[in-house]
């Protein structure tokens, strides 16, 4: 059964959390996610003392995001937005899929596509 209730909160809840990811202020994210946080990203690392770690170190921190559309069903929560890497001018268009339990973020997946030049998607990536 879908409570529009928990949608709407876990969507407010993730929101009002991007800006301080997108600043790269990771830090800030360490009382969304769950001690026990579980990564489903190749690479990456569960747990949220370890991921957070590792985004801190990553390029993610110094690049500009510019978040595009947000969708929440339930426990669920998707991030569609715009990385911008210094450097980079066309970025990298990511998906992000969040599950939420007790307000807290407790497993990612993600998915991520270098954006290519207009010649190649004539309505855009977003």
């Amino acid at each position: 059964m879908n409570d529009n209730g928990i949608a709407a909160r876990n969507r407010q809840l993730v929101e009002s959390h991007f800006p301080a990811f997108a600043a790269g202020d990771i830090e800030a994210l360490r009382d969304l996610f769950h001690e026990d946080f579980v990564e489903h990203s190749p690479g990456n690392p569960s747990g949220r003392d370890a991921f957070l770690a590792f985004m801190a170190a990553s390029p993610v921190t110094k690049a500009k995001m510019d978040l595009k559309r947000v969708i929440a069903d339930d426990e669920y929560v998707v991030l569609h937005y715009h990385l911008l890497p210094p450097g980079d001018e066309r970025g990298v268009a990511i998906v992000d899929i969040l599950r939420l339990a007790d307000g807290k973020i407790v497993e990612h997946w993600d998915v991520k596509q270098p954006v290519p030049g207009p010649e190649e998607v004539p309505h855009g990536m977003f």
